[in-house]
């Protein structure tokens, strides 16, 4: 007996009985951003390796061990994207959608990460991103977080998440404070942990985000950035909590919040929860307004954020908003000649008559009982039942198979429409 082929690890399939669930926060996703104006953009999940180490940097975790990077047959290094903020920079710049232009983007679909896969972190894992261009003031850092919070309540889990914010200033005020915070770590070289050894050299703001509660001592008497910040940015990330108070969202000042990418500047946040173990952090973004001149554009602001699906849906099970779906409402069971001929002009009219209605027709015959056991199985809440008596008689009978009603009433075919469009 040959072995089964499996799904490769860490990519994971969703199951009938599971995409009425994911549907549902999609929906909500789409009805949120729409309600703030926000249009959807649709982007190559492969793309230039290039552009993740111009815009990522070739000295993050995500390009030195992550990435899904290949030749393909001219000898040009392909990359799965990782993230899609890269991406979506990308198309833009090259429609020419930036020159004195304003926009609010989103996109959705999977990225790709080799890492260990674990609960709520995957190789494949389903990305919403929002991206918005051409604004400068915190205005926008804020629409960003009350459009996440009415997601949150709109999904009944605003009580599971909180709002940390901080400031990484310019790329000049970091480079000041890299060397403060280089001076501080090589003086604890010996606490330092191999990974932290490493970004040392590399990216030694990463190390105020190391997950080694061996080192957390360290790090929370390590120089603040906050201190470095000039008025510019001061004023900036100011404004924003101000904007915040007077708006009634809470939020904590996280001054180790550094995001793992290069091209953070500003305001940075992450929407975190103590529902998911480890993987507490649904939802994270900020200012990147240097890397549109990094990836070759004029200079420019953006400010985004991205959010994974799969993380976001554990957070709704384990706080128990899973949203009661029924992918059919009635179920049309058809025994005899003239039933199975009638059954499917009358499937049809309904659908004509009663839009959105979700009817499914038994096919492939069976006594009415075994229709009756496919029916309840798939969860319908009706059963439309017809025979060749009914058919020769203008008539069906329907019967509630979920709320509890035993009499089943029969009906002439006009009748059944208008019962239906009452469901």
């Amino acid at each position: 007996m040959a072995n089964n082929i499996q799904a490769i690890r860490g990519m994971h399939d969703v199951l009938p009985d599971q995409t009425p669930f994911w549907q549902y926060a999609e929906q909500a996703l789409r009805d949120v951003l729409s309600a703030y104006g926000y249009s959807e953009i649709r982007l190559p999940i492969v793309e230039k390796t290039e552009l993740f180490k111009r815009s990522i940097g070739e000295v993050t975790d995500i390009v030195e061990k992550e990435m899904y990077t290949f030749e393909d047959r001219n000898g040009d290094s392909l990359t799965l994207r990782p993230e899609g903020t890269a991406g979506c920079l990308r198309a833009c710049l090259e429609h020419g959608l930036l020159h004195n232009q304003v926009h609010r983007l989103w996109y959705y679909g999977p990225m790709y990460r080799h890492e260990r896969p674990q609960k709520g972190r995957y190789r494949q894992f389903i990305q919403l991103g929002v991206e918005t261009y051409g604004m400068s003031g915190p205005d926008i850092d804020a629409e960003l977080i009350l459009l996440m919070d009415r997601l949150w309540k709109k999904l009944g889990i605003r009580d599971k998440v909180r709002l940390q914010l901080n400031s990484l200033g310019t790329i000049a005020e970091r480079l000041v404070y890299r060397e403060t915070l280089v001076s501080y770590f090589q003086a604890h070289l010996e606490e330092l942990d191999e990974d932290s050894l490493r970004r040392l050299e590399t990216n030694p703001l990463r190390i105020l985000d190391t997950k080694n509660p061996a080192m957390h001592q360290l790090v929370a008497n390590a120089p603040e950035l906050m201190a470095y910040l000039g008025a510019e940015s001061l004023q900036h990330f100011n404004t924003l909590t101000a904007t915040l108070n007077d708006l009634g969202i809470s939020y904590e000042i996280n001054t180790r919040l550094v995001r793992g990418l290069d091209y953070y500047s500003k305001t940075v946040f992450e929407w975190v929860t103590d529902e998911l173990g480890s993987q507490g952090t649904v939802c994270a973004g900020g200012r990147y307004d240097g890397l549109i001149e990094q990836l070759g554009g004029k200079p420019n602001f953006a400010v985004g954020f991205a959010m994974g699906i799969e993380r976001l849906l554990a957070l709704m099970e384990v706080s128990g908003n899973i949203p009661q779906t029924r992918t059919v409402d009635v179920y049309m069971i058809r025994v005899g000649d003239a039933a199975e001929r009638e059954g499917l002009r009358f499937a049809e009219t309904i659908r004509n008559e009663v839009p959105g209605l979700k009817l499914q027709v038994n096919c492939g015959g069976g006594s009415f009982k075994s229709q009756f056991k496919k029916a309840d199985k798939i969860g319908a809440g009706y059963a439309i039942i017809l025979g060749d008596d009914e058919v020769s008689r203008g008539e069906v009978s329907i019967k509630s198979l979920r709320n509890g009603e035993e009499q089943q009433q029969t009906l002439s075919q006009v009748e059944a429409i208008t019962f239906l469009q009452t469901l």
